[in-house]
């Protein structure tokens, strides 16, 4: 089985054991950050500035950018980001 999310195809499997709960960053477009959020908004899910969960209903500005993380229905933790790491002088 593979999720196609925004032409970036990630493959997974099922297994009989646990599943931890994994991160994903995905760099996007201004433009598809819109598109990507407009659709959490719609769905009134949780979403959060950081991964730790402490400024929930928010999104950061990390690198002059734009970021928003956000779980998908397994509990792994997502996030779209519109600058790479570091990109501006963010360190986290």
């Amino acid at each position: 089985m593979a999720i196609d999310f925004n032409h970036t195809i990630l493959p997974a499997m099922d297994t009989g054991g646990e599943i931890r709960p994994q991160h994903y960053a995905f760099l996007v477009s201004e433009t598809e950050f819109d598109e990507i959020f407009g659709r959490i908004r719609e769905r009134d899910l949780p979403y959060w500035a950081d991964p730790g969960r402490t400024q929930p209903g928010e999104i950061n500005h990390h690198d002059g950018g734009r970021g928003v993380y956000f779980e998908d229905p397994n509990g792994h933790l997502l996030e779209i980001i519109t600058r790479q790491y570091g990109s501006g002088g963010w360190n986290p």
